[in-house]
């Protein structure tokens, strides 16, 4: 390996990269859902920094905001407020493996191909950022369709909000009155 391909972007990339790999493997074989969500975290995370270090800020930025900031928390809520969550079990863990491990083979057997075959640029030049332009069109041409988007998002989580306090206290309400103790 040619010693001048070494530099501090490459090892930081290759860090990135491992960042979403192993959270990623943890997506999927955490025992417990909260475990994965966390791991989920950690992937969405590095995903960003891979974006915002390839020149993308804007997809960084809003890889951020919406999936981490958003879809994340959204998911944490959900697993957070069902209380029966954990009572799935299955009885057959190994039922996905023998499509999934010759799959994953083969995807990766792909992936590494592709990699290896493909004429990488090994220039230094950084995109240039499109940030400053998007920000102007979103708050000048396309103000209205982003403050409506912004409602849209806003009435849709104070309607989860509301139906899951509603649930939760149907639910409070159809627990037998001498139970309350023995749950706490």
């Amino acid at each position: 390996m040619d010693p001048s391909l070494v530099t501090p972007g490459t090892l930081f990339f290759f860090l990135l990269a491992s960042v979403v790999l192993i959270s990623s493997v943890g997506v999927a074989l955490a025992p417990n859902i909260l475990y994965s969500a966390f791991s989920l975290l950690g992937t969405l995370a590095g995903i960003a920094g891979l974006y915002l270090y390839l020149g993308a800020d804007f997809v960084g930025i809003v890889q951020l905001l919406i999936y981490v900031g958003g879809i994340l928390v959204l998911i944490l809520f959900a697993v957070l407020l069902t209380n029966k969550i954990g009572e799935v079990r299955l009885s057959n863990l190994s039922a996905g493996l023998s499509l999934g491990v010759p799959a994953s083979v083969a995807l990766f057997a792909l992936l590494a191909r592709v990699a290896t075959s493909t004429q990488w640029p090994l220039t230094e030049e950084a995109a240039a950022p499109g940030t400053a332009r998007l920000g102007d069109a979103f708050l000048r041409e396309h103000l209205l369709p982003f403050e409506l988007a912004s409602l849209i998002l806003l009435m849709a989580l104070v309607g989860a909000m509301v139906i899951a306090r509603r649930a939760a206290k149907e639910e409070s309400r159809s627990v037998p009155e001498g139970t309350h103790d023995r749950l706490a």
